[in-house]
């Protein structure tokens, strides 16, 4: 992979994480029939463990929008607007369908019609971050919200979150592929595990780096 060079380390171009933890030599291109529209804050994009960007990496089948107010966003509200989409967005709330309490049978015809395509929109940011960017994105609030309920916890253990079960994205993700594939149910192999391969061979690379003595 082609790196940069820094006054201490080399920085991968492509996952900018310093070259001895670099994780795209695990990264393989996953098909999905769901588009994925990754909303990145600002801050978050600048970070070296940002799980939407490595989410990105390895979908090629998604897309990553830096920003916090997405109104106005034009290639956002192209895909919203487009007929051939069906625009959801990943989000908890009163209003949200919980894909968890649906039979994965009825999850194809129910929520992604087969003449369209699913489009989802998933917010990567702290959950305060998110919350701003939900309340100020008038685009993105008009649209069915989805959400699951997580059955283990998050192993984003380099990164406090408000508890234990607050999926980091790129987990996230990979819990809505799970609960609506209908296809691979009886594989042992699911091909979209590769996100959590990469993101378990982050966090693990990640803890051994911080405990190095100093």
């Amino acid at each position: 992979m082609e790196t940069l060079t820094t006054s201490y380390r080399k920085i991968c171009y492509q996952c900018l994480r310093p070259q001895q933890n670099c994780y795209c030599h695990l990264i393989k291109k996953i098909k999905t029939p769901i588009k994925f529209v990754i909303l990145i804050h600002p801050i978050e994009n600048k970070r070296k463990i940002a799980t939407g960007r490595m989410a990105h990496l390895c979908l090629p089948n998604s897309i990553l929008l830096v920003g916090t107010d997405f109104t106005h966003n034009q290639k956002a509200n192209r895909l919203i607007n487009d007929p051939k989409n069906y625009p959801l967005t990943l989000y908890p709330g009163d209003k949200a369908i919980n894909l968890s309490e649906q039979d994965k049978k009825s999850i194809t015809p129910s929520f992604f019609p087969p003449n369209k395509t699913p489009v989802i929109f998933v917010i990567d940011g702290t959950w305060s971050t998110a919350r701003k960017t939900m309340k100020a994105s008038k685009n993105l609030k008009q649209l069915q919200s989805i959400c699951f309920t997580p059955t283990t916890p998050s192993q984003f253990r380099i990164r406090k979150q408000p508890n234990k079960f607050c999926y980091s994205t790129i987990e996230a993700i990979h819990k809505v592929l799970e609960l609506t594939d209908t296809n691979n149910t009886n594989k042992n192999e699911k091909e979209y595990d590769v996100l959590l391969d990469v993101f378990n061979y982050m966090v693990e690379t990640q803890i051994e780096y911080m405990n190095k003595p100093k």
